[in-house]
């Protein structure tokens, strides 16, 4: 594992695709993705504010077909995104993943996973010890793909979102993860 946020071979994107840090230039794209795809989608300002976080990254679909609207996002080349930071914690950093999301589009292709891994290579690779997020009780898609990479739910807590839904608290233990990892090439 590297804190470079290569990953290994199941973390490649679709052809075409390319995982790169957030820049200034891709925040619209970003927040037309999240507006695409959340009822409850984060105001523009809070992506300003993180653009500097170790793990925003960006699905950039430059040069593919992937990213000409035909989904009705006029989202330019950001087919979609991950926002994780880190907090630090008397040497147990934690990572938290804030939001991601792919554009209606590409979904269904891998990007998910392989955004989320990317960012899990970025923040183990700054010294996240353990990574946690948060999911509506009722996205059993996103559930099922964090538990895939190894996320446990943790606990409930009731009214997380503004409309009243609850919310998972799931974690996942970064160096349990990598040794799931590096024994799993695909």
């Amino acid at each position: 594992m590297s804190g470079d946020g290569l990953g290994g071979a199941g973390d490649r994107p679709p052809a075409g695709v390319t995982v790169r840090s957030a820049e200034r230039a891709d925040l619209l794209g970003v927040f037309r993705v999240e507006k695409a795809v959340f009822t409850q989608p984060w105001p523009f300002a809070a992506f300003e504010k993180l653009l500097d976080a170790p793990a925003f990254l960006v699905a950039d679909g430059a040069g593919t077909d992937r990213g000409s609207g035909d989904d009705g996002v006029a989202a330019g080349d950001v087919l979609g995104y991950v926002v994780g930071d880190l907090t630090p914690n008397h040497g147990r950093d934690i990572g938290h993943v804030k939001d991601i999301a792919v554009r209606p589009a590409a979904q269904g292709q891998g990007l998910g996973r392989t955004l989320l891994r990317r960012a899990l290579y970025v923040l183990a690779g700054d010294g996240a010890s353990v990574v946690k997020l948060e999911v509506r009780e009722s996205n059993h898609r996103a559930q099922s793909l964090y538990a895939d990479e190894g996320f446990d739910p943790a606990r409930r807590i009731p009214r997380y979102y503004a409309d009243g839904e609850a919310a998972f608290v799931m974690l996942l233990d970064v160096d349990e993860w990598a040794r799931g990892d590096d024994a799993d090439p695909a």
